[in-house]
Formats: C-alpha cells, sequence, structure tokens
C-alpha cells in the first residue's frame, strides 16, 4: 500500500516538474523579409540559433530553421536566455543579433539588406 502511494506522488511530482518547466520554455516565430521596397517574404532564409553564454561567448551545438514561403520560421520549446540569431539568404546581407528568450515572445521580424558595393582604393 505505502509503495502505490508513493508511486502516485512520484508520477504527480513528476507531472508538476514537467508542467513547470514547459511554462518556462519559449515558442520562438520569425519573420523574415527584404528591407527594400514592398517588404516582400524571403523564403527558404536559413535562421541559425545558438546559445550564448553569460561571458557572451557562442556555446556549442544550435540549430537551423528554414523560412516557408510567407517568410516565417517558428520553433518550440527553446528555453530561456540568450540567444544568437543569424540569417543566411542568398543574395542578401548575412543578419545577426543576440536576443533575450523570454516566455510569450512577440514574433521577430527581420530585414534582410541587399549587399552594399565594395569600396576598393584601386580601380
Amino acid at each position: 500500500m505505502r509503495r502505490a502511494v508513493l508511486a502516485a506522488f512520484l508520477v504527480v511530482l513528476g507531472s508538476c516538474v514537467l508542467a513547470v518547466a514547459a511554462d518556462q520554455s519559449a515558442e520562438l516565430k520569425f519573420l523574415v523579409v527584404r528591407k527594400e521596397g514592398s517588404h516582400k517574404p524571403v523564403r527558404n532564409a536559413s535562421v541559425v540559433l545558438h546559445p550564448v553564454g553569460k561571458n557572451g561567448k557562442q556555446k556549442k551545438g544550435g540549430l537551423e530553421l528554414k523560412t516557408d514561403p510567407e517568410g516565417h520560421a517558428v520553433i518550440d520549446g527553446m528555453p530561456p536566455g540568450k540567444m544568437r540569431v543569424q540569417v543566411i539568404a542568398p543574395g542578401f546581407q548575412t543578419f545577426g543579433e543576440d536576443y533575450d528568450v523570454v516566455a510569450n515572445m512577440p514574433e521577430i521580424v527581420i530585414q534582410l539588406d541587399r549587399p552594399q558595393g565594395q569600396v576598393s582604393i584601386y580601380k
């Protein structure tokens, strides 16, 4: 009888821990668009996410998302903390910025620029 009560208590406790952990995770939503003109979505852009340590250095690991035809990329279950976001798409400048991940984050809109002309002393 005691074992059954203990087992039931552990199951309930484990469920509570998982529920608290789920509340602390965040859903990250990205919208990648062109900066110039009509802000059209950029499809198939790579959205690369890397955790960042307290010292500001990028940690090992990370993951890559791809934008859909409407320029959206979504991932759920991200832990809170600082995250480095890089967006890479052919024909655009690479974007990079650090974000503080928290629960209930608004959608992150990223505007990509076209490459700029290079400056050279040789002409």
